[in-house]
């Protein structure tokens, strides 16, 4: 599993669930399968940093996501032709990174535009943005924003629509989600490192030395490049999950350009590659531990109220004998289980699908387990993935200058078995990635933004792929930062609540700063 997991996932999901009455689409833009490539063999009119961008409508975008756009919306899309390298431009070496503009009809006293990034590393903002337009009946912005900002998505480099990376095959992707997420003997140990490496060997026969330009730092460098090209003196920013790294390092690059900037589930960046694989194990378990706990309470609610720890323990044993078939076929392995219990605990509402997908896996019946898990890798339903976690891949590594070695994870993983009993073992073995990934690294800053204006950073006490005690750390970090905590469960806050999002919101709009320690309550 990659460091930082995939950001906002069940709060996307039901987004869509309420817009389009199904779960989260998978989908792949066209070109998603090939190679990066540069501007020159790109879209011809993408603009060059430095000047304003060419807008032309798109509501093939919202079509294609959900079924059709937002009443009172228009969508319009543009792409900017970014340096490769940012420390060294060479004419002609560029990506070109694609956004879309999504502009109310009842706009007005326009402020500028809101940036928005997901997270992941390898979410869509443009998806993102497509889903959050829908308004804050179905999950989405409040009107208090989109009456006031231009929402603006972007796919960072190397992502969906932005010169995508794409190295991992099908039955690579399926091997290693299917995979033991713990294995134990030493065979079943190098067996699951030969996979990491040999992905981590294919991806750096295809991309080479251009591995190293999807750090993270080249990806904030651009975003001040979409700023120039949207026409805004500063910057406004919500960034969720990885979002908050993003946000966080380019507000040490540039915090001259920040107007407003909020950082949903923060990453802590001081912490060690290891340090913060740690984190999220334990975050996971405690997540789980809460699951438990309201599934005793809540019987009715909850088929596996008697013991859910062990009927989850026990149904993952299960299927390292005899599996689970699905009808498509695919057989639930204890990686595909445990790749749905992931996906469950990034929401309070994932909690009753999880009780029911394990309930009908002791039945026979694998279909919920694999929707969750289809779900967080994005597999569609003709067996083929998006490139999100080649690019969760691509930026993770790139940016990790101290990715463990092998013997190191195997130590880890017998220390973090005893310590995180669910989670541990799986998320030492998920650094594997990073331990066999080729080329220069390229690590993100991690100091003061000094000169930018306060900043809010978002915490959730619950958050299983962010843990709240980050939050703290990374507006410490940063100098500027100022907590808002939300003591509720899940991955992210906002909009989540009417006292999260008024505090988010007055600060947006009014550059109001929340109360210092203002906590806002789980309902």
């Amino acid at each position: 599993m990659p460091r930082r997991s995939r950001p906002v996932a069940g709060f996307l999901t039901a987004v869509v669930v309420a817009v389009a009455g199904c779960t989260l689409p998978a989908f792949a833009p066209d070109g998603a399968d090939e190679p990066a490539t540069s501007s020159g063999s790109g879209t011809a009119s993408a603009s060059v940093p430095g000047t304003l961008a060419q807008w032309s409508s798109c509501p093939e975008i919202p079509q294609e996501l959900v079924g059709r756009g937002a009443t009172g919306m228009t969508y319009d899309c543009a792409t900017v032709a970014v340096p490769r390298d940012w420390s060294s431009p060479k004419a002609g070496e560029t990506y070109d990174v694609a956004m879309i503009r999504i502009r109310s009809a009842t706009q007005k006293n326009r402020i500028g535009s809101l940036l928005l990034n997901p997270g992941g590393p390898g979410g869509s903002g443009i998806d993102l943005a497509v889903y959050l337009s829908f308004g804050e009946a179905l999950g989405g912005l409040p009107t208090e924003i989109t009456d006031r900002f231009d929402i603006i998505g972007f796919d960072p480099r190397g992502v969906g629509r932005s010169s995508p990376v794409k190295c991992i095959s099908t039955a690579d992707q399926d091997a290693s989600f299917g995979a033991d997420p713990d294995p134990v003997s030493t065979t079943e140990f190098n067996q699951v490192a030969a996979l990491n490496k040999r992905i981590a060997e294919t991806c750096g026969a295809k991309y080479g030395d251009q591995l190293k330009y999807f750090s993270t730092e080249q990806t904030a460098r651009d975003m001040d490049a979409l700023r120039t090209a949207v026409g805004d003196t500063k910057l406004s920013y919500l960034g969720f999950s990885y979002g908050t790294l993003l946000g966080a390092t380019y507000a040490q690059l540039y915090p001259q350009n920040v107007r407003a900037m909020v950082l949903d589930g923060a990453v802590d960046p001081t912490e060690s590659y290891i340090a913060g694989s740690e984190e999220q194990a334990k975050g996971f378990e405690r997540a789980f531990s809460n699951f438990s706990a309201w599934c005793t309470k809540t019987p009715g609610s909850c088929p596996i109220s008697a013991d859910p720890r062990g009927a989850i323990t026990d149904a993952m044993a299960k299927a390292e004998s005899s599996p689970v078939t699905n009808s498509d076929g695919r057989t639930a392995t204890s990686g595909w289980i445990f790749i749905g219990l992931i996906s469950s605990l990034y929401t309070e509402s994932g909690w009753t699908t999880l009780a029911q997908a394990i309930d009908g896996l002791q039945s026979g019946d694998a279909k919920g387990i694999f929707e969750l898990a289809d779900q967080y890798t994005e597999r569609k339903a003709d067996g083929s993935y998006t490139n999100l976690f080649d690019a969760n891949l691509a930026v993770n590594c790139a940016d990790a200058d101290d990715a463990p070695t092998a013997e190191q994870v195997r130590t880890l993983q017998t220390e973090w078995r005893k310590k995180y009993p669910l989670f541990g073992a799986a998320i030492a073995v998920g650094m594997l990635p990073c331990t066999y990934w080729p080329g220069e690294r390229d690590p993100y800053p991690a100091g003061k933004a000094e000169g930018a204006p306060p900043i809010v950073v978002v915490g959730t006490t619950g958050d299983p792929a962010t843990p709240y005690e980050n939050t703290a750390d990374l507006a410490t970090m940063l100098g500027v930062g100022h907590v808002l905590t939300w003591e509720g469960e899940g991955h992210t806050a906002y909009p989540s609540t009417t006292c999260i999002t008024q505090a988010v919101d007055g600060y947006l709009i009014d550059l109001t700063v929340p109360a210092e320690g203002k906590r806002c309550p789980a309902k």
